[in-house]
């Protein structure tokens, strides 16, 4: 049996959504291929999607047509904000979900996407023909395609670790691994390593002491991710807060040699934040307490996320310690919890496309290329999709630059800096982080999605409402004036004093404490109504616009390195100007630009000047180059 499709996108978590829907609105027949369809886009650790960097590439899939977003509002039962306390660039939002409404709402996105098909099956080798032309299945399928996205999460050759027990071989709880496929992808030339990830018990929240607890309620005011729906929101629950203490403390470290990591059977290296509480009581030896978080999987479960406790060791060494954390005395463990070890494939291995070099048409995304976390697998694996279905069409590839979204930064990270732990990203990682803020992404990325067709047009219709309703917003702050008694209510208590003479909103609203929403109260019942993602922007534009603007220029500047292109076969052993580190990783990275080369660790700003001189004369001395030169001379 063979069935033919253009983009083949195998592996149905995060990444491989967000690769097969965007394949499909960009026209392209498509097909997910995965081993249970039950679990597509199931959140195998912790239900909750954002926070800090995490939350605006959440909301950057979202402005680029992407699923994540929408089936976060539809499932969301507790968010908050974090960072208010600081400046806009950091804020993040994040979202805890109900682990069963969350896979529900992506897979009803799925099923209205007219050129994506769903099928059953675990994939077990690729065909090639000069490039990548299909996947084999188990069950003797074959499925031809003229491009294949892998998004096998942590399935290659994944094992389980739960204390000193035997290791399961497992992609995840309850699912078999992929160990055809690592090893098709292995003898491909491929080069492999190893990472671990964990998660933490689950406990039932009837058996919790919540007297004992501290209550964390989520931010009343009626957020959303997606930028072009409007899902209905599901009613809030409240998170708890407890500490782990000196009896935690004294359990792990008498059990250290039990824990799978530290007793010699996990050789893989785990994320450093978001370490287990063997890591936690090894590597801070004098913390006195450790802060867990008890979050709720669901509005029809009692059964409790159990943040921070994240372990491999023995089930009854788990209840022991989760038994010495106040409010936990008597709790009831439903699950427990375990590491997993699986194969990635370093990323300097791909373009920025995440198509694999030396393969065309074979595409990598997630944590495949030594990512973690749901929202860096949604941002590569929208890019995956979209490039691949380009390069099927004979289209320009889809690429994102640094100054235009954290899935820029991410996926430049990778491919250029590569990774030695699961990648995390942090608003540290990005240079223009005033631009690449939560609330802009439609600016920022919908009008690249649009241009490119990776919107739906329903998603266009709500894309043009948007930026119209910005332009509105922006003509009446900087169009309508003020009174002085008309502007006192919104400028009480800022400490700036009442003007003498009339001014425009917009220069009222540069002043410290001052809000966009205070302005339009002391407008009166005249002044419009906007929808506060958007009054967000302005006031933030507004007040930021100096910076915004030095960060503009500094985007442009590293355009101008990018404008720089570097052959692909540029001979670097032979560049005797540069320092021999340099050579070395420009030999392994071969970046595209002279802005990729900058971002290499080892590459030094001297490295740089000879690399550009370097350049200049080996394009001078190509046949070409000396042909002109001799018609000239003649």
């Amino acid at each position: 049996m063979t069935m033919t499709y253009d983009i083949i996108v195998v592996g149905g978590g995060h990444a491989g959504t967000e690769a097969a829907a965007a394949a499909a609105r960009l026209g392209a027949k498509t097909v997910l291929i995965t081993p249970d369809l039950t679990r597509i886009a199931q959140m195998s650790c912790n239900p909750a999607i954002g926070g800090v960097a995490k939350g605006t590439v959440a909301r950057e899939v979202g402005a680029l047509g992407g699923v994540m977003a929408q089936a976060t509002d539809a499932s969301r039962i507790h968010f908050r904000m974090l960072n208010r306390s600081k400046g806009p660039a950091v804020w993040g939002p994040r979202a805890q979900c109900d682990r069963a409404l969350y896979p529900i709402a992506v897979r009803r996105i799925l099923d209205g996407l007219e050129n994506l098909d769903l099928f059953q099956e675990m994939v077990t080798g690729l065909h090639f023909d000069g490039g990548v032309r299909g996947v084999e299945t188990r069950g003797g399928i074959t499925f031809e395609g003229r491009a294949v996205v892998v998004t096998a999460g942590t399935f290659l050759r994944g094992r389980i670790h739960v204390g000193g027990s035997a290791a399961q071989g497992a992609g995840r709880a309850g699912e078999g691994p992929s160990i055809e496929l690592a090893e098709a992808l292995e003898a491909r030339g491929l080069e492999m390593a190893r990472f671990k990830t964990g998660t933490p018990p689950r406990v039932d929240g009837r058996s919790v002491d919540f007297s004992r607890c501290e209550r964390q309620d989520g931010d009343d005011d009626p957020f959303r991710f997606a930028f072009y729906a409007r899902e209905p929101l599901p009613r809030q629950l409240p998170c708890w807060i407890t500490w782990s203490g000196k009896g935690l403390k004294e359990i792990v470290t008498a059990n250290l040699r039990r824990s799978a990591l530290y007793g010699g059977e996990i050789a893989g290296q785990g994320p450093r934040y978001c370490p287990s509480i063997e890591d936690k009581v090894v590597r801070f030896p004098n913390a006195r307490r450790h802060q867990v978080f008890l979050e709720p999987e669901g509005l029809d479960t009692t059964e409790l996320y159990v943040n921070g406790l994240s372990t491999s060791l023995p089930p009854g060494v788990q209840l022991d310690f989760l038994r010495s954390i106040p409010g936990l005395e008597e709790a009831k463990m439903t699950k427990p919890g375990y590491a997993i070890e699986y194969d990635y494939f370093p990323p300097h291995q791909l373009h920025h496309t995440l198509e694999v070099r030396g393969m065309p048409g074979l595409y990598f995304a997630g944590q495949i290329n030594g990512t973690t976390g749901y929202e860096e697998a949604a941002g590569q694996g929208l890019v995956a999709g979209a490039n691949a279905a380009l390069a099927v069409q004979g289209r320009e590839p889809f690429v994102i630059e640094r100054d235009q979204g954290y899935i820029g930064v991410l996926i430049d990270d990778l491919v250029t800096k590569g990774v030695d732990e699961p990648y995390r990203l942090f608003t540290s990682r990005a240079e223009f982080r005033l631009l690449l803020r939560q609330d802009n992404g439609p600016s920022r990325l919908g009008t690249l999605a649009r241009s490119v067709g990776l919107l739906t047009p329903g998603q266009e219709d709500a894309l043009k409402e948007r930026l119209g309703e910005e332009e509105r917003a922006r003509a009446w702050f900087g169009g309508h004036l003020l009174t002085p008694a008309a502007a006192e209510p919104a400028l009480r208590g800022t400490g700036g004093g009442t003007p003498k003479q009339p001014q425009r909103a917009r220069e009222l609203l540069r002043r410290p404490g001052v809000t966009a929403e205070g302005l339009l109260q002391a407008a009166g019942e005249d002044a419009p109504d906007f929808d506060p993602d958007v009054l967000a922007t302005i006031e933030i534009d507004v007040k930021y616009e100096g910076y915004v603007r030095r960060e503009v220029e500094r985007a442009l500047k590293l355009r101008a390195q990018a404008d720089f292109a570097i052959p692909a076969d540029a001979p670097y052993s032979n560049f005797a100007t540069l320092s021999f580190e340099a050579r070395q990783k420009l030999s392994h990275i071969r970046p595209q630009n002279l802005a990729q080369a900058g971002r290499i660790p080892g590459v030094s700003p001297a490295d740089l000047q000879n690399l550009v001189m370097e350049v200049r004369r080996l394009r001078s001395s190509t046949p070409e180059a000396e042909a002109r030169s001799a018609t000239v001379s003649n």
